[in-house]
């Protein structure tokens, strides 16, 4: 079968050619599986990045209406304790002089 020390040789090298193709068909295919599962966490991770930015722009929308709406509660009370404390100065006046008399007496 084998008459020369080449032939050997030969043989030797088409099993290294084999299994050099072997390992590296067996490297691609894991190498492609693993930058596919990569790929599928990604995708993952930028819908629940795209979820989270959602949430933020709506309740960033909700806090800036809301502030609107607090800014004009917080006029109102403004107001509100304007008025009052108008009310009991002018109170406070009215009785001052009515104080004074019965001090007099």
């Amino acid at each position: 079968m084998f008459s020369t020390s080449g032939d050997i040789l030969n043989l030797v090298i088409a099993v290294c050619v084999i299994a050099l193709t072997i390992f590296l068909c067996l490297s691609l295919y894991y190498l492609i599986s693993t930058v596919k599962k990569a790929h599928r966490v990604i995708n993952s991770v930028e819908k629940g990045v795209n979820k989270i930015q959602e949430l933020i722009d709506f309740l960033h929308g909700k806090i800036k209406n809301g502030g609107a709406y607090l800014m004009l509660a917080g006029e109102l009370i403004k107001k509100g304790f304007d008025y009052f404390s108008k009310k009991e100065k002018k109170y406070d006046d009215e009785e001052t002089p009515k104080r004074k008399r019965k001090s007099k007496k």
